[in-house]
């Protein structure tokens, strides 16, 4: 067998030298060889390179690796694995800098691109001109922004231009899907999507990926209710509080995402107002789900808060036997898990605005307990006798009403 050396790779050297906590450890193998590391036991699951999980941890080790672009996409890459790769040669591949750095088994750290220094900065740089090469690059970047903004880091000069280049160059359009999700799925997840956002906004990327988010800034919106006016401002601030809310949960970030698509289809004539915005919103986020293929759970989120987010902001102003329709609207009496993610991205949508990041959203709470109060009408606990079919619907329907009813009686409307 070949004498390997194994290093420490990627975003555990970064977090740990960050102080942060991480989840996975990724491996490089350098003088290996597939058949040396069958023979030691390793388990291969690569399909484009050579990629074995460890017989005893199950961990990822990848052989050094050099890759050449040769045409478009991910598959459009000339990759050469041998054994003679060096740590350094396979380093210089990777995105960022403070991607681009190793620990040997003895701990000792290899940084031949000066990732502990951008570090130190808070900068977030490529490694090399091959950057352009990969057009992901471009939403890796900006969703490390979100994630690392909270710590100071910022994008170099260098590094947007390069991104703006991989933009004008139309390699973008070239990207799957399932990859282009993935990125903006975990985007999702990072306490400031607004960031990831704006990057893709400065760089472009926001026009040519996602046009019909692209589209709200600029938009206005009444005074009264939107201080700050322009719809996108309104977006990122949502984003925001709706990764507060609900811990980062990616189908509520998303939903709210998408929320006011509708607005970028109003005539000019009608500005600041956007009578109907939901329900003209609700195709063009079909549109995009479809484009990104979005899991079908985050799909059908993103259309109910389109379509009812304002309804919920309304929900003290409905008679009782409208506030059941919209629970019926939502499915939550099939599934209930639907409505804390819709509550929670309606009242975003409420505070993500000028003055009201700190407002209460006693919608919510009313409308999660008008549910509760309407699911504990069961059909089985009511007089049925000589009814049938939809009598016994229309029945257990008006008994629920009058549930939502009573609650209404004792609840106070704010």
């Amino acid at each position: 067998m070949s004498a390997m050396r194994t290093y420490l790779v990627g975003g555990a050297v970064r977090d740990e030298l960050l102080g942060l906590d991480h989840a996975e450890r990724d491996w490089v193998v350098v003088g290996s060889s597939p058949d040396d590391m069958l023979a030691r036991g390793f388990r291969q699951v690569g399909a484009s390179f050579p990629v074995f999980l460890h017989p005893g941890t199950g961990e990822e080790y990848a052989l050094a690796r050099t890759e050449k672009k040769q045409g478009h996409g991910y598959h459009g890459f000339a990759v050469d694995f041998h054994p003679g790769v060096s740590l350094e040669e396979d380093l210089q591949r990777r995105d960022l800098t403070i991607n681009a750095m190793a620990r040997d088994t003895d701990g000792k750290l290899v940084d031949p691109y000066g990732g502990l220094r951008d570090l130190e900065h808070k900068t977030l740089r490529h490694v090399s001109g091959a950057f352009v090469e990969d057009p992901l690059r471009v939403l890796r970047v900006a969703r490390f922004a979100a994630r690392f903004t909270h710590l100071g880091f910022h994008v170099h000069d260098s590094t947007m231009a390069l991104m703006r280049e991989i933009t004008l160059s139309g390699e973008l359009q070239h990207l799957a899907a399932e990859r282009t999700w993935r990125e903006i799925e975990r985007a999702m997840v990072t306490s400031t999507p607004s960031v990831f956002v704006e990057v893709l906004r400065e760089c472009g990327a926001l026009q040519a990926l996602l046009p019909e988010v692209e589209a709200l800034f600029g938009i206005p919106q009444p005074e009264k209710h939107h201080p700050e006016i322009d719809t996108g401002t309104h977006l990122l601030m949502a984003l925001d509080v709706a990764a507060s809310l609900s811990d980062c949960a990616a189908e509520v970030v998303f939903a709210v995402l998408l929320h006011d698509l509708g607005k970028a289809l109003t005539r000019k004539s009608e500005w600041p107002r956007h009578i109907g915005h939901e329900k003209v919103g609700v195709p063009l986020v079909d549109a995009v789900c479809r484009r990104l293929k979005a899991p079908n759970t985050m799909h059908d989120l993103a259309r109910k808060v389109c379509l009812d987010h304002l309804n919920c902001h309304r929900v003290f102003e409905m008679r009782p036997e409208t506030v059941l329709r919209l629970l019926e609207r939502l499915d939550v009496f099939r599934q209930p898990d639907v409505l804390p993610g819709f509550v929670a991205a309606c009242e975003a949508d409420y505070r993500g605005r000028g003055g009201r990041q700190d407002a209460d959203y006693p919608q919510g709470e009313f409308l999660a307990r008008a549910f509760e109060a309407a699911a504990a009408i069961m059909a089985r606990d009511l007089d049925l006798e000589g009814l049938s079919g939809p009598q016994v619907g229309k029945r257990l329907h008006g008994a629920r009403v009058e549930a939502i009813a009573q609650l209404s009686k004792h609840t106070r409307k704010y």
